[in-house]
């Protein structure tokens, strides 16, 4: 199957997060097909295996693409859109996992390398606390010595040829952040019978706006009142992120988190429930493998972008805390529109660029 029609078949076919069953058995046939060895991994998602033809075994490079997809209606036009209402494929992991398809469709060919290629078609990276936690706590990767974990992104700011690093940290970490104010509601002009959860939630919003920094984001993006024109309601509620490139500074953001919301408990005698739920770690690149790929990406000719931390997070995290790991962005063209939108559809032309990348990288770890 040509990498372009694998890609069209997951954007046809897109499902949510750790809802990946008909994706992971298609990527399963497929491989199947090809005679890669490979197994079921956290639930959906696929781990593939083959080993080179020479070298020690127990050496590893580890490839990685997410599969899963996001609660959007698809608004392309395109004959190989969503089939499935209200899913699709808006931030791009279709083509990450067809690129990842046609490494593995190369390196099975020939198995000219040392050591053994492992690929995770992961499942989750788009629901917290990510696919990546559940893959690693399966501990895949016990019996080998991995010198990398290579998984990259598709991005709309970067034409198609183009390809963007970052040594060291590159992704911050993200938290989600859930309040409930609990007050007395009642008739809004009977002031002196309530405790107005509507004022307490919105200083609460104004206080936690000042912490943001170039170091720090925390934003609140959803808030919830249903009371009416002249009523308070009993309890309000809401939502937010929180970002760092610091586990330091993550915890302490999350210890004055908790003094605000005490503090507002106190000024407009309310309850306030706070329920920070850990999401994904940072993205950290390790420099060496980073500039490695640099240098070979110029040398084939792709365009080398320099990228600045990025305030967006990924589960890949987690696995570069444990292993060196690279985390890159593929360019898909300015025309591509933003991911996360019903209308983003990247150019094709890119699968191309992505597969020489990743099948070269891989290629020159193992066999150094």
């Amino acid at each position: 199957m040509r990498t372009e029609d694998f890609r069209r078949h997951l954007h046809s076919h897109p499902e949510l997060s750790f809802e990946e069953h008909s994706t992971a058995a298609f990527i399963s046939e497929q491989l199947s097909l090809l005679g890669i060895e490979h197994r079921p991994i956290a639930n959906t998602g696929v781990l593939a295996r083959i080993e080179g033809k020479r070298g020690n075994l127990s050496r590893c490079v580890v490839l990685r693409a997410d599969i899963d997809a996001l609660p959007i209606n698809e608004l392309t036009g395109v004959e190989w859109a969503s089939q499935n209402e209200g899913v699709m494929h808006g931030c791009g992991h279709d083509c990450h996992a067809a690129v990842l398809y046609g490494v593995l469709k190369r390196l099975q060919a020939e198995r000219d390398f040392e050591g053994t290629l492992l690929a995770v078609f992961q499942p989750g990276e788009e629901c917290n606390p990510g696919g990546a936690k559940f893959v690693l706590e399966e501990n895949p990767f016990k019996d080998y010595n991995v010198v990398a974990v290579i998984g990259e992104h598709v991005d709309a700011d970067l034409e198609v040829g183009e390809i963007g690093f970052c040594p060291g940290k590159f992704m911050a970490s993200t938290d989600e952040l859930h309040f409930t104010v609990k007050g007395v509601g009642g008739h809004a002009a009977m002031r002196s019978r309530i405790k107005d959860s509507v004022v307490a939630i919105s200083d609460l919003i104004m206080r936690l706006n000042t912490f943001n920094s170039d170091v720090c984001v925390v934003s609140v993006g959803k808030v919830v009142a249903e009371g009416a024109t002249n009523v308070i309601p009993d309890q309000t509620y809401c939502a937010g992120t929180m970002r760092t490139f610091d586990e330091k500074l993550r915890s302490r953001v999350k210890e004055m988190i908790a003094h605000t919301a005490e503090e507002v408990e106190y000024k407009y005698d309310v309850e306030v429930d706070v329920d920070i739920r850990h999401g994904y770690p940072c993205v950290e690149n390790d420099a060496q493998l980073t500039y490695e790929a640099m240098l070979l990406a110029d040398s084939h000719g792709f365009v080398v972008k320099d990228l600045e931390p990025r305030n967006t997070a990924e589960d890949f995290g987690y696995y570069t805390q444990l292993y060196p790991s690279l985390f890159y962005r593929l360019g898909v063209g300015r025309n591509s529109g933003r991911s996360h939108t019903a209308s983003f559809l990247p150019d094709e032309r890119a699968l191309a660029v992505g597969e020489e990348f990743m099948y070269q990288l891989a290629l020159n770890i193992l066999n150094k």
